[in-house]
């Protein structure tokens, strides 16, 4: 169950203030820090939610927004971005560049301004989950809002599922 005064992160809410964005915050009192436990507190499809997973580029950080059910392949990710190398960053790298820990990495808001690519399957709902600055806080967005807002680039890095 959520509850309907959540303590929303500062730096998330400095954010929706800054973007002039309103959007229901929903607090649990289990973790949503996977994309699986997101989608059993919410009850929805798994690939409605949003991960905002960081890797570096180059040595330069980059955030990619995912569907909850599928994976990012680096290489397609590495030609979108025209890097030579793009690899998962580790925990220190995520809280260093977006000012969140693993797990409630919200799609913007971060610490530091860095370079988003949106995987396109997110496009295809008509309402994507995300986290929100917390690993029990979450919110819902239009996608193409989402991509927006998160100054994203839509590109396919989603592996093919074999």
């Amino acid at each position: 169950m959520s509850s309907s005064e959540p303590a929303v992160h500062p730096r998330f809410a400095e954010a929706l203030r800054d973007l002039g964005l309103t959007v229901e915050v929903r607090t649990f009192p289990e973790a949503t820090r996977t994309a699986v436990e997101a989608a059993a507190a919410i009850g929805c499809e798994l690939s409605a939610i949003v991960k905002s997973l960081i890797f570096e580029a180059d040595g330069v950080p980059v955030l990619v927004l995912m569907d909850g059910s599928s994976r990012v392949d680096v290489d397609l990710v590495r030609a979108v971005l025209g890097a030579e190398k793009v690899t998962r960053a580790d925990a220190a790298l995520v809280r260093e560049t977006t000012g969140y820990a693993i797990g409630g990495v919200p799609p913007f808001g971060h610490r530091t301004r860095t370079r988003v690519v949106a995987d396109r399957g997110l496009l295809r709902h008509p309402v994507v989950w995300a986290a929100a600055g917390t690993p029990h806080t979450v919110f819902a967005l239009e996608p193409k809002s989402l991509v927006a807002y998160a100054g994203a680039t839509p590109a396919d890095v989603r592996e093919d599922a074999a």
